[in-house]
């Protein structure tokens, strides 16, 4: 079973959970989960929980103790806030490269799955007609602490655009695509090392190229640790390819050691 993750207290989550009632086929069933009634299409259900959901570690663990099911991935549909309010569609993986400001455990990183966050990127590009800012964002807090593949896949980046119905729309159609089609997807992976938190680099490889990132880590959490990117590849559940760096966004030390690294694994090195 695959789960689209809602919660109460998320505008930008409700909207979409709404898109999702509304225009593609989910029903309302007579189970429940976190005290919210569960909708269910096919082998895909749409769990609501009360809280924040980049608090909720061990998200996988609290389905199967409620529901009996170990998911094969989650989708977090969410908002993403920032201070310029920049309306953008976003998706990345949860983790944190150092200390845990906002969810999950120091230097822990959750299990990623490249080809569904690239369909996720690819999707909403295509059916971007609001003219927003499309983007992978870098690793980012909580929850970090799930054994099955998740992605966040965000409304951005203020309350105008969370309750945007279009918005919601896109994003409602874009969940739907990736979990019908990731499975089947197959692209080369990179681990992504350096630029801002909204990856402008990546994010124009992973729409204009066959390359899908998983984890991303932006300058400033530079600098990484080697073990660091051990685990990223590590905590990605397909076969890491490359170890992408954008070299002017990294710092000296950080791209000398993933350039080594890449060299000492038999990774493809990729400089932009």
């Amino acid at each position: 079973m695959k789960v689209i993750m809602t919660t109460k207290i998320d505008l930008a989550s409700m909207n979409i959970m709404e898109k999702l009632v509304e225009n593609f086929g989910f029903k309302e069933t007579d189970r429940v989960f976190d005290g919210n009634p569960v909708y269910s299409k096919g082998n895909t259900l749409i769990l609501t929980t009360n809280d924040e959901m980049i608090y909720y570690d061990n998200l996988d663990k609290a389905i199967e103790h409620q529901l009996g099911f170990v998911p094969e991935i989650i989708v977090f549909a969410s908002r993403h806030a920032s201070k310029q309010k920049l309306p953008a569609l976003t998706t990345h993986i949860t983790g944190n490269w150092g200390n845990a400001m906002y969810g999950g455990n120091d230097e822990s990183l959750a299990i990623a799955q490249p080809s569904a966050m690239k369909l996720a990127l690819l999707k909403m590009n295509e059916l971007n007609d609001l003219n927003w800012t499309v983007c992978y964002e870098a690793t980012h807090h909580g929850p970090s602490e799930l054994n099955v593949p998740s992605l966040f896949i965000e409304i951005g980046s203020s309350k105008e655009e969370w309750v945007n119905d279009r918005a919601g729309e896109i994003l409602a159609e874009t969940i739907t695509y990736v979990l019908d089609n990731y499975r089947e997807a197959r692209f080369p992976v990179a681990i992504g090392i350096g630029g801002g938190h909204y990856a402008p680099k990546q994010t124009k490889r992973a729409l204009e190229t066959d390359l899908a990132f998983s984890h991303i880590a932006p300058k400033y959490a530079h600098p990484l640790k080697k073990e660091l990117i051990l685990k990223a590849i590590e905590r990605t559940v397909e076969k890491v390819d490359a170890i992408y760096v954008d070299w002017k966004g990294s710092k000296g030390e950080t791209r000398q050691m993933a350039k080594a690294l890449a060299e000492e694994l038999g990774l493809e090195f990729i400089r932009d």
